[in-house]
């Protein structure tokens, strides 16, 4: 399937109809690597701010500074070891391309020192992560981001301007949330709050409580036990801790969407309008992005899913492919 031809194209297979199906059975069923699994080398970097965040290298990738270099920003308690993370890794490692997922803070396994987390904003923490990926590689970076790491990438693009074509040759957003409260309002409601919101808690939670152990008075800690929703999670923990006045402030201040006429690099937003957690009436059309933007819109695919193969257990390596095909396209 040819990159340029993915977003009309895509079709899942006939036996996973439906956006649900074809997000959870691309994240727990479908063939995520082809051949061993990949390899990484962890570096960790200590933070301006004293803290650190740990970086995953692909151990197979290629040692020349001129070879291309594909960095992944991952989505929402996601790490090296998701499966999108996996299959972008056997892409890369296929091409000859260096490839690093950078861990959002408290995502590698290891609790981060500092009492802040991440959030889909954070567009600070991005530019310096790039700027350091950048230092070490002869070219500019081609950067993927997934569902919450893809609307962060978006933010970080948006605030750099012009700035960011001498990091970056392109970048992707792939199932990103372009408005945070239109995804937030579909995660928190029917069987969305109680198959997808209860599994983000069930994480996001106890390592919030961690944090109030280690800084008594950071936030109110009854209200994030109480917490059902990602609108109270936030609202509790997210908003107060990184800034925020509270949920519905964070939502629209962090979200992507309302600047995408800021982006001034090749820009790819990948987003299947099946996505239970994205509302196709949220996405953007042509005419709310300039002429840097390509978007690809497939109505099926869920979210970060894409599945293929005719019969089960099939595979997630069309859409990665057909992203770092686009991607080596830009430059």
């Amino acid at each position: 399937m040819a990159a340029a031809d993915f977003g009309a194209r895509y079709r899942a297979p006939a036996w996973l109809p439906g956006g649900d199906l074809q997000t959870i059975w691309a994240a727990t069923r479908a063939r995520h690597h082809r051949g061993a699994p990949p390899r990484f080398a962890r570096e960790r970097w200590d933070t301006p701010d004293g803290d650190f965040i740990d970086v995953d290298h692909l151990e197979s990738a290629a040692d020349d500074a001129g070879a291309r270099h594909l960095v992944l920003f991952h989505g929402l308690e996601g790490s090296s070891t998701s499966p999108y993370a996996q299959a972008f890794a056997c892409v890369a490692r296929e091409r000859g391309w260096r490839y690093s997922v950078p861990h959002f803070r408290g995502c590698s396994g290891i609790m981060n020192r500092a009492p802040r987390a991440y959030h889909s904003g954070d567009h600070v923490e991005i530019d310096w992560i790039l700027r350091r990926l950048r230092e070490r590689s002869a070219r500019p970076l081609q950067v993927v981001g997934i569902s919450l790491g893809g609307n962060a990438l978006l933010r970080w693009a948006e605030e750099q301007g012009d700035a960011a074509a001498g990091v970056a040759a392109a970048i992707a957003a792939v199932s990103a949330p372009l408005d945070l409260t239109a995804a937030g309002m579909a995660l928190d409601r029917g069987a969305n709050r109680l198959i997808y919101a209860r599994m983000f808690l069930a994480t996001m939670k106890p390592r919030a409580l961690a944090k109030l152990e280690r800084f008594p008075g950071l936030f109110d800690g009854e209200r994030v036990r109480a917490a059902t929703t990602l609108r109270a999670f936030d609202d509790a923990f997210t908003a107060p801790v990184h800034g925020y006045r509270d949920a519905a402030d964070y939502w629209a201040r962090a979200s992507a969407g309302p600047q995408l006429a800021r982006l001034r690099l090749p820009t790819l937003l990948l987003n299947a309008r099946n996505d239970p957690f994205v509302p196709a009436a949220s996405l953007p059309g042509p005419a709310a992005v300039n002429g840097h933007v390509t978007l690809w819109q497939p109505a099926q695919g869920g979210h970060v899913g894409f599945p293929r193969g005719a019969a089960p257990p099939g595979d997630v390596f069309a859409m990665p492919a057909a992203v770092a095909g686009w991607l080596a396209a830009q430059g």
